[in-house]
């Protein structure tokens, strides 16, 4: 599993009669932005809370780094950087000093590198013009930018961050994309819990999606989008020819209209289609796989609607 940043087999948590994470097996390959998704209260956070051994499991098991956890956590964690349900911070302490104290309480850094570290952290996010203001006169999306500063305060092998856009403008929400791109592309691992459909598709490479504490699809972006509902479209001047062919193949939900035929794939092979198309004697003017939309993929999958925009 060297190229696995986190693997989960069984994982599953129980709070008396209810299920709230049901033996998610999670695969988060290294380097990959891997894109949590799954409506409010469908045990986003509490699978994360697991992983970072805040909650212990009811079953199952947890690797992070190739290591077992919480038996290995004193060892993992300092590679490991994370935002889970908000930010925390001394209202009346400053931006820096606030990030000061959390670095110097983290044994496994160098303290004279601090001041260092510290101002690139706050320059990554954004901040360091602000890293005199009082935390209590941060705007919430400071706040937010905040937190994802003291996660950065050292190099990190893998970054776990919830909803890490939350009340971010449109601007802020571009640079935490960029940001999360190019920490993926220093080598970092990222796992991204959000809400915002149109920001996972840009900037994640890889998806998870949970409903009612399960993972019903997982891999990358091309992979959940093609195992679900796929549509062959066939532009002829005899629909209704066409159709009958992708009935015959085994497509379903069949119709025809104007000059055009259309069939949801299915199982079946898409390089069958057009050949069994002109063996029939029907002209194919144009020929497209119509793959879902995250937004359709998303609806597919946990029969709910979703925040698209934020």
């Amino acid at each position: 599993m060297a190229d696995v940043a986190v693997a989960t087999h069984g994982l599953t948590k129980r709070f008396g009669n209810q299920t709230a994470v049901d033996a998610i097996d999670l695969v988060v390959p290294r380097g990959s932005v891997y894109g949590f998704l799954g409506p409010n209260g469908c045990g986003k956070t509490t699978t994360i809370r697991m992983l970072l051994g805040l909650v212990r499991p009811t079953a199952g098991t947890c690797e992070l780094l190739g290591r077992p956890m919480p038996e290995n956590v004193r060892d993992v964690l300092p590679e490991i950087g994370a935002l889970v349900e908000g930010p925390a911070f001394h209202p009346y302490l400053s931006g820096r000093s606030n990030l000061a104290r959390l670095d110097a309480a983290d044994r496994a850094v160098d303290p004279r590198t601090a001041t260092r570290r510290i101002d690139h952290a706050l320059d990554r996010v954004g901040l360091l013009a602000a890293a005199g203001k009082r935390y209590r006169a941060y705007s919430l999306g400071m706040r937010q930018r905040l937190a994802i500063a003291a996660a950065l305060l050292s190099p990190r092998e893998l970054l776990i961050l919830d909803e890490p856009t939350n009340g971010l403008d449109p601007q802020g929400t571009r640079e935490v994309r960029h940001l999360v791109t190019a920490l993926a592309a220093d080598g970092a691992t990222v796992l991204v819990s959000s809400h915002l459909l149109a920001e996972v598709e840009q900037m994640c490479t890889h998806l998870g999606v949970m409903r009612t504490g399960r993972l019903v699809a997982q891999g990358s972006i091309e992979q959940v989008k093609t195992s679900t509902r796929q549509i062959a479209r066939v532009d002829t001047d005899r629909p209704h020819d066409a159709a009958r062919v992708l009935t015959g193949l085994g497509l379903t939900d069949v119709s025809a209209d104007g000059n055009r035929a259309i069939g949801a794939v299915g199982s079946i092979a898409v390089e069958k289609i057009v050949p069994a198309l002109v063996n029939d004697g029907v002209p194919v003017l144009g020929f497209a796989i119509e793959a879902p939309s995250l937004e359709e993929m998303f609806v597919s999958l946990t029969g709910e609607g979703f925040d698209v925009s934020g």
